[in-house]
């Protein structure tokens, strides 16, 4: 895999999704118009209010590299390689646009055609029920039966809050190597260490 600095990554998802039909915004603010949230802590926050419909999205895609101050798991800063305070989130989003094939399908194009990560070091996890994006990982994708894995609600199911939009997530798990596994015979895709980002 070639090494690639964030600015690049960043420009390359931008366009990605943009090729997709994405239109892209710019980073908002990290002061929400939001009097639930203190910051903004996800690049789907400036999008809440389409997701709970309150208003008319702009475009039915859009792709951002939202700049995000986390404070909801800083417990987990400096424990992981995979936990922050100040970090932008890449993100896309469609409003009744697309929905999962094209989702996961897409998704694992630009990570193994444009960043070039290799496909035989990922797994990817669904929710445990969700046999559509089941299908579109082992059906379109290729991915084999024994690299998805079905979590519980705990970890492959988003919700917004305590009420508002919900529903099954899917993530896709890269293995970084042994050597980043925290050594435990259980280490493995779900482990909370450092070997699978």
């Amino acid at each position: 895999m070639q090494w690639r600095s964030g600015k690049e990554v960043r420009s390359l998802f931008i366009d990605f999704w943009v090729s997709k039909g994405s239109k892209h915004f710019p980073s908002f603010s990290l002061i929400p118009d939001d009097p639930s949230l203190l910051f903004t802590i996800a690049g789907m926050v400036p999008f809440k209010p389409y997701y709970l419909g309150i208003q008319k999205p702009e475009a039915p895609r859009a792709v951002t590299s939202q700049k995000c101050v986390r404070t909801n798991d800083i417990d987990n800063v400096g424990r992981t390689a995979r936990h922050h305070t100040f970090f932008e989130m890449l993100g896309n989003f469609a409003w009744g646009d697309y929905f999962k094939k094209e989702s996961i399908t897409w998704g694992w194009e630009f990570l193994t055609e444009v960043i070039g990560l290799e496909a035989d070091r990922m797994s990817v996890t669904i929710y445990k029920d969700d046999e559509e994006a089941y299908d579109a990982w082992h059906k379109l994708v290729g991915i084999p039966d024994n690299r998805i894995f079905r979590f519980d609600k705990d970890d492959n199911f988003w919700f917004m809050g305590n009420q508002g939009p919900c529903g099954p997530c899917s993530e896709i798990m890269y293995d970084q190597g042994p050597e980043f596994s925290c050594g435990r015979p259980e280490c493995a895709v779900g482990c909370d260490c450092d070997r699978y980002l």
